[in-house]
C-alpha cells in the first residue's frame, strides 16, 4: 500500500502540509479534492519524488510502476500514434534490443528480444494504442499527424493516451477530464473502471468522481481527510458536520432562498412551469450540498436583462458552415424568454459552430436568421479566454465595462474569487481558471437576453463549477449550454437540443442518461467494428441484468434513509435551543442508526457497481 507519514512540507512560511498522514491500499480509487492551493497537485509531485518533504516520510512500494499525466509537455514531431505508443517505455527498450540484434545478427539476443517482446504484449500495442485514441475521439486519419501539429487541447488528449497507455501499479491523473467533451469522458470513466492499479485522481467533475471513486482524499487545513464512498458520499457526509455549525447552517439558508425567490415568484405562471419544476429539482439536491460549499470563495450572480423579446432569436431553413462548407443544414428553431437548453452531440457534430451562429459569431450560409430587438448575447467560448484584454487588470476591465467606483469593482470581483492583489494584477498573468472566471464575471455586467456557453467549466474548481450552477439557476434569460460537466447540466438545463447527422433536433425526448447510455452504446459498437472489443457473451449481460435489479433495490433503500437523514437534521437545527429535551436525544441517537445504515448501503451500492463494470 501507499502511505505517507507525518509529512511537513512548506513554500515559503506557508506550510501545505503539516503531520500529514494518509494511506491508500492496492487497488483503491481514490479522488483528491480541495481549494486551488490546498496541495493537490504538490501530493502528486511528493508521490513522484520531484519534492521531497521537510518532515516525515512519502512510502510507495518499491516494485509499483508509476505513470502520471502532465499538463505541460514540449510538442514533439512523433505520429500521434507513436507518441502514444512511447508511453510503454518497456516496451520501446526491446524494440530497440530487436533492432540491435538484427544489426549485429545475433540470433540469440534476437529470439531473447521477441519473448520478451510478446511478454510486453508488444504484437498488440498497436491496437491497444489506437483503442485508446480512438476512445479520446480521435479519428484514424490522425494517427499519423505529429503531436505538434495537434491544437492545445488536443495535445493534452495525446498526453492522457500516452499516460494510458503506460504499464503501471500507481496511476495519477491530475484534471483527466479537461479539453475531453461528454462522450470521452464517458469512455474515460470506463476505461478507470477497468483499471486494476491504484488510481489517484484530481478532478473538478462531480460525476466522474462519483462513478470512479471509491473513497474522498480531502486536502483541508494542511491535513488530509478520508471519506469513504464517491463524491456524493463525501458531501453528505462534510455536510453532516457543518451543519452543526449555527453560521454555516444561516449560510446555506441563503443560498436556498435565491432559488426558492424564484420559484415563490414565478410557480403560479403556467409559462414558467418548466423552469419552476427544473429550480425545485435543483433545490432538493442544493439543499444537501449548499453546507459544504458554504465556505466558498465565490458569490455571484448574473444580472438578468431589463427587457427581453421573444422569441430572441429565430431560425428559418438556415444552413451554417465555414467558406461555403456546409456544417448544419436546414436549422429551423425558435428560442424564447426562460428557455433551458442543453446542447449535445458527438465531437465534430456542429455544436459550436450553432452555438457561433447564435451569438452572432458565424453568418449563415442561407437561410434566415432574426434577433429580436431586445436580445443581447453573452457568449462563454474557450478562445475567448485569449481574447481578453491581457494587459490590463481586471479591475480596470471592470470599471470600462460599467461605471462602477473603484471600491465596488473590488466588491463585484471579490464574489468572483478575485481578492487583495489579484484585482490588479494584468490577465496575462492568470491560470486558465483565472482567465475563465474573468470572462464569465464580464459577460454577466452586461445582462444579456441570451446567455451561452461553450464548455464553461473548463479549468473551473468544484467549488466554482457550483457556484456557476447556482448563479444560473436564479437567471431569468434564456440559457444554452454545451458541456461535459454533467451535475452543471442537471442543474440548469430542463431540455436538449441533439445536433447529429447535420441536423439540429430541438424535440429530443431523451434525458441525460439516454444519451449518455446510447452515447456509450454506439462507442461500443464502433469498436466492435473495428474489431477492437469483441461483444459480451450471453451470460454476461444476463448477470449484468441481475446486477442492476439488486443496485436499484439498494438505491431505493439509500434514497428513503437519506431522506429521513435529511428530516432528522432539520428537526435537530429546529431543537437547537432545546438541547437537553428527551426528543432532542432521541433524534441524535436516530441520526446515529440512519446515517450507519446509509453508510452501509451505499458501500453496497459501490460494491454492486464494481462487479457490473468488471462484467461489463
Amino acid at each position: 500500500m501507499l502511505q505517507v507519514q507525518n509529512v511537513t512540507f512548506k513554500r515559503g512560511d506557508r506550510a501545505i502540509f503539516e503531520a500529514l498522514d494518509l494511506t491508500i491500499h492496492k487497488g483503491h480509487k481514490v479522488g483528491i479534492v480541495g481549494r486551488n492551493g490546498a496541495g493537490k497537485s504538490t501530493l502528486f509531485e511528493l508521490l513522484r519524488e520531484r519534492l521531497l518533504p521537510e518532515e516525515g516520510d512519502v512510502l510507495v512500494p518499491r516494485d509499483w510502476r508509476v505513470a502520471a499525466l502532465e499538463q505541460d509537455v514540449t510538442p514533439s514531431p512523433r505520429a500521434a500514434l507513436d507518441y502514444v505508443i512511447d508511453g510503454d517505455t518497456d516496451l520501446r527498450r526491446v524494440e530497440r534490443r530487436i533492432e540491435r540484434a538484427e544489426h549485429d545478427d545475433d540470433h540469440d539476443a534476437l529470439a531473447r528480444a521477441y519473448l520478451a517482446f510478446e511478454d510486453h504484449d508488444g504484437y498488440t500495442a498497436t491496437a491497444r494504442a489506437g483503442e485508446i485514441l480512438g476512445g479520446l475521439g480521435f479519428e484514424r486519419r490522425d494517427f499519423d499527424k505529429p503531436h505538434q501539429d495537434f491544437s492545445g487541447g488536443w495535445r493534452i488528449r495525446l498526453n492522457l493516451a500516452q499516460t494510458l497507455m503506460t504499464p503501471s501499479e500507481l496511476l495519477l491523473l491530475d484534471e483527466p477530464t479537461n479539453h475531453l467533451d461528454l462522450e470521452t469522458t464517458l469512455w474515460l470513466e470506463n476505461w478507470v473502471r477497468r483499471y486494476e492499479g491504484t488510481l489517484l485522481m484530481i478532478a473538478h467533475d462531480r460525476d466522474f468522481l462519483d462513478r470512479t471513486a471509491q473513497s474522498i482524499v480531502h486536502l483541508v487545513e494542511a491535513k488530509a481527510d478520508n471519506y469513504r464512498g464517491n463524491y456524493s458520499a463525501f458531501e453528505r457526509q462534510r455536510a453532516e458536520a457543518l451543519h452543526r455549525q449555527e453560521a454555516v447552517h444561516r449560510q446555506q439558508q441563503l443560498e436556498v432562498a435565491r432559488i426558492s425567490a424564484f420559484v415563490d415568484r414565478f410557480r403560479a405562471k403556467a409559462s414558467k412551469a418548466k423552469q419552476v419544476q427544473s429550480r425545485l429539482k435543483a433545490l432538493d439536491r442544493m439543499q444537501l450540498v449548499a453546507a459544504v460549499h458554504a465556505e466558498s470563495p465565490y458569490q455571484f450572480s448574473f444580472k438578468n436583462p431589463e427587457k427581453i423579446s421573444n422569441p430572441t432569436i429565430s431560425f428559418d431553413e438556415v444552413e451554417l458552415g465555414y467558406a461555403g462548407h456546409p456544417v448544419l443544414a436546414d436549422v429551423t428553431l425558435r428560442i424564447h424568454p426562460g428557455d433551458r437548453v442543453g446542447v449535445l452531440g458527438l465531437n465534430g457534430a456542429g455544436k459550436t459552430t450553432l452555438l457561433r451562429a447564435l451569438a452572432h459569431d458565424l453568418e449563415p450560409l442561407t437561410g434566415d436568421l432574426r434577433y429580436g430587438m431586445h436580445s443581447g448575447v453573452g457568449y462563454f467560448a474557450q478562445h475567448q479566454l485569449e481574447s481578453l484584454q491581457l494587459d490590463e487588470t481586471p479591475l480596470a476591465q471592470v470599471i470600462k465595462a460599467e461605471p462602477l467606483t473603484e471600491q465596488q469593482a473590488r466588491d463585484y470581483l471579490g464574489g468572483w474569487g478575485f481578492t487583495g492583489d489579484d484585482v490588479a494584477r494584468e490577465a496575462s498573468t492568470f491560470s486558465g481558471g483565472e482567465k475563465a472566471r474573468l470572462v464569465l464575471a464580464l459577460i454577466a455586467l452586461t445582462k444579456p437576453a441570451v446567455l451561452i456557453l461553450d464548455e464553461p467549466t473548463n479549468h473551473l474548481d468544484i467549488e466554482m463549477r457550483q457556484a456557476l450552477a447556482t448563479a444560473l439557476q436564479s437567471y431569468e434569460g434564456a440559457l444554452l449550454v454545451v458541456s461535459h460537466d454533467r451535475h452543471l447540466l442537471r442543474q440548469c438545463v430542463d431540455r436538449f437540443w441533439l445536433v447529429a447527422h447535420g441536423r439540429v433536433d430541438d424535440r429530443y425526448e431523451g434525458d441525460l442518461d439516454t444519451y449518455s447510455a446510447d452515447a456509450m452504446a454506439e462507442t461500443r459498437a464502433t469498436d466492435e467494428r473495428r474489431g477492437l472489443t469483441k461483444p459480451a457473451p450471453k451470460r454476461a449481460r444476463t448477470n449484468v441484468t441481475r446486477l442492476k435489479k439488486e443496485q436499484a433495490v439498494v438505491d431505493k433503500k439509500l434514497d428513503r434513509f437519506t431522506k429521513r437523514l435529511k428530516g432528522i437534521e432539520s428537526e435537530l437545527v429546529q431543537l437547537a435551543t432545546e438541547a437537553t429535551s428527551d426528543r432532542y436525544t432521541d433524534l441524535v441517537k436516530e441520526q446515529r442508526s440512519v446515517s450507519a445504515n446509509v453508510e452501509e448501503l451505499e458501500t453496497q451500492w459501490l460494491d454492486l457497481q464494481e462487479r457490473i463494470d468488471e462484467a461489463v
